[in-house]
C-alpha cells in the first residue's frame, strides 16, 4: 500500500474529513476539516470521494514524501508556496509527486490552514465512523510528527480538470449571529452592543474555539448555569466577557450562557481569521 511520509509535521498538522456526525450523545464532538469547502475542494482537484480524509496544515505547512508509488496531491485552503523537490508547484490544482518525491507546503502567506489530499484519500483506522484528529476528546490519529507514516487508499475517479474556485482569506471577520438561546443572562441590549462593537481574533484561538478580544459583555443573571448541550457556531460568554465562537472541536456541554449562534456557513472563514483579525457581529433572524 501507498504511503505518505511526514517529512516536517509543521506547528500543527493533523489529519480530517468530514467528521463524526451523532456521536454527540456520547460526549463527542464533531471534529473535522474546520474550512470545509477548501477540504472538499481539495479531495476535488484529485478525485476523491467527498468525505476521503485529508491532512489539515496550521500556519507553518508541512512536507511530505510519497513513498512506495506516485501520488497525485492537491493542497488548497490558506494559499503557501508549493515546491516538489524544490521546484515550484501549483496552489489549487492537481500535483504529481513521483515516487521519493517530496512535497513542500511553505507557511501560509493569508489565512490559518491548508488543505493537502492525495488521490485515494489518507486511510488510517476510523474512530467512531471518522478518521478525524479530536483535539479535544483525543480521538483519532494524534497531531502528526517528523517521520510518521500514513496509509493511502484506493484511487477512484478521475480528477476535477480545473482549478476550483475559492473565497480570498478575510481580512475583516463578518459573522452572523442568530440570537439566543441564553441571551437574557446577559444585560439587557447586549445584542445591540455586541453588534456595534468591534471586537478582533485573539491568539488563543484554536480548533476548538475562535476566541475574540472585545468589550466584555455583562451578566445580569450571576446563579450557576447548568450544563447544557452546545452546537457547532455557538458563541458562549464566560466570566471574563469575552465572545466564544465554538468550532469543530468544541465542547459537547458548556455552564456559561449562549448569547446566539453562528451559522455553520460562516465558520470556514473563521477557520482562516488570524490573530487580530477585526471581528463584527451580525444579529440576524434567520
Amino acid at each position: 500500500m501507498p504511503e505518505l511520509l511526514i517529512t516536517r509535521a509543521g506547528p500543527l498538522t493533523t489529519v480530517q474529513d468530514h467528521g463524526r456526525h451523532g456521536t454527540a450523545h456520547l460526549g463527542v464532538p464533531r471534529a473535522g476539516a474546520l474550512d470545509h469547502p477548501a477540504y472538499l475542494a481539495a479531495n476535488r482537484l484529485v478525485g476523491n470521494a467527498p468525505g476521503a480524509a485529508v491532512l489539515e496544515t496550521t500556519l507553518g505547512g508541512v512536507a511530505v514524501t510519497a513513498t512506495g508509488t506516485p501520488l497525485l496531491v492537491a493542497v488548497t485552503g490558506a494559499p503557501a508556496r508549493i515546491t516538489v523537490n524544490g521546484q515550484p508547484a501549483a496552489w489549487g490544482a492537481p500535483v504529481f509527486l513521483p515516487a521519493g518525491a517530496t512535497l513542500d507546503v511553505g507557511p501560509a502567506d493569508a489565512g490559518v490552514r491548508s488543505y493537502l489530499a492525495v488521490a485515494g484519500g489518507l486511510v488510517p483506522p476510523p474512530v467512531l465512523g471518522s478518521r478525524s484528529a479530536d483535539l479535544l476528546a483525543r480521538l483519532g490519529p494524534p497531531p502528526l510528527r517528523d517521520g510518521d507514516r500514513l496509509p493511502v487508499g484506493t484511487t477512484h475517479g478521475p480528477p476535477a480538470a480545473e482549478l476550483v474556485p475559492l473565497p480570498a482569506m478575510p481580512t475583516e471577520l463578518v459573522l452572523r449571529l442568530l440570537p439566543g438561546p441564553r441571551a437574557d443572562w446577559l444585560l439587557p441590549g447586549s445584542l445591540v452592543a455586541l453588534a456595534r462593537a468591534r471586537y478582533r481574533v485573539a491568539t488563543a484561538s484554536n480548533r476548538i474555539a475562535l476566541r475574540t478580544e472585545g468589550p466584555a459583555l455583562i451578566r445580569a443573571r450571576h446563579a450557576e448555569l447548568e450544563s447544557e448541550g452546545m452546537v457547532l457556531g455557538a458563541v458562549q460568554v464566560p466570566p471574563d466577557g469575552q465572545p466564544v465562537v465554538f468550532l469543530a472541536d468544541h465542547p459537547t456541554t458548556g455552564g456559561y450562557p449562549v448569547i446566539g449562534v453562528v451559522p455553520e456557513a460562516d465558520l470556514p472563514a473563521a477557520a482562516q481569521a488570524r490573530p487580530g483579525t477585526p471581528v463584527r457581529f451580525i444579529p440576524t433572524a434567520g
